[in-house]
């Protein structure tokens, strides 16, 4: 049972079995095979309690929840080894504490908003793509709270100006969603498009966002560029992350409109729920963690609860 590649094989035949279930597992397929380089070099026949505990502290900056997670992650590989062995070993899920606690993202001011699209105007070459695509994408992002692979999957087909629709297909969890655009996010795209198919008229993709080659943008092409962005403008991020992220201009946009839905003392319910479909949450739940997750949206539905409870009106 422990031969050089068993435990990749095995790592590989789990990630085939839950993907045939359409678990994608992207993140979880590289912890896994972390782990069998570990259990590979530790000369391991089987996965045991003290594999499991070494493994998961097996990191450069050691933290409960980082390995609580990792054995949330080897759990299920766990259940799938103690079929063909039985002596392998569960680790229990509690056994760093617990696995997930979300942690405060950086809510981007308007101002800082504004001044992000504007820097990126500057991104070098002068007059090349990146001037023109990444504000466009980030502009996208900040209007609309797509998830950055969202936005760089939308192809030319998905992406109607003339009714101001986006086709978002393939989202998190395999679901499709439309997503309405503001008039003034239809106007930036449209002229993205001129300049677009003036510069590229031969595009070799049908993605919508293009570079010069004519070949679709990826979120890591974008992601260098904002992070250059962002050390130049020397900002540093509030909340509980090491460094800004494009995810952050999703979680503003979410957080900004249970504001305004607060701010104009409407029905936030109602609207939290359309927010949720908008944005493509698959539990309302995960829109309502903004309430307690962000101090400001905590205030103000603290401020309704006390209007509610003690002056008796909503």
């Amino acid at each position: 049972m422990n031969a050089p590649d068993f435990w990749f094989k095995a790592v590989d035949d789990y990630l085939a079995y839950r993907r045939n279930l359409g678990v994608a597992l992207r993140t979880e397929a590289g912890q896994l095979r972390n782990f069998a380089q570990f259990a590979t070099q530790s000369d391991a026949a089987r996965l045991t309690l003290a594999l499991a505990e070494s493994w998961a502290r097996a990191i450069p900056r050691p933290n409960a929840l980082t390995s609580a997670r990792r054995i949330e992650v080897l759990r299920g590989f766990a259940r799938f080894l103690k079929r063909q062995d039985p002596d392998t070993v569960l680790p229990p899920s509690g056994l760093f504490g617990p696995a997930h606690r979300r942690r405060v993202p950086h809510i981007f001011t308007e101002n800082e908003l504004q001044e992000l699209v504007e820097a990126t105007h500057d991104l070098p070459p002068d007059g090349g793509f990146r001037a023109m695509t990444c504000p466009a994408v980030l502009g996208l992002l900040a209007t609309t709270g797509l998830r950055i692979g969202e936005a760089v999957r939308l192809t030319r087909a998905d992406v109607d100006l003339t009714r101001g629709l986006l086709a978002v297909r393939e989202a998190k969890r395999h679901t499709c969603r439309d997503v309405p655009l503001h008039e003034t996010v239809r106007a930036e795209l449209s002229a993205y498009v001129q300049h677009r198919d003036r510069r590229v008229p031969f595009p070799k993709s049908e993605g919508f966002f293009l570079w010069e080659s004519g070949r679709s943008i990826t979120a890591r092409q974008i992601r260098y560029a904002f992070h250059e962005i962002l050390d130049k403008l020397g900002w540093t991020p509030r909340g509980d992350y090491a460094r800004h992220r494009l995810h952050d201009l999703r979680h503003t946009f979410i957080v900004r409109s249970l504001m305004q839905a607060y701010q104009r003392n409407g029905e936030v319910g109602s609207e939290a729920l359309s927010l949720s479909t908008y944005v493509g949450h698959a539990r309302v739940t995960d829109t309502y963690w903004y309430l307690t997750g962000v101090p400001e949206l905590m205030a103000m539905a603290a401020n309704r609860f006390h209007q509610y409870a003690v002056e008796g009106r909503p």
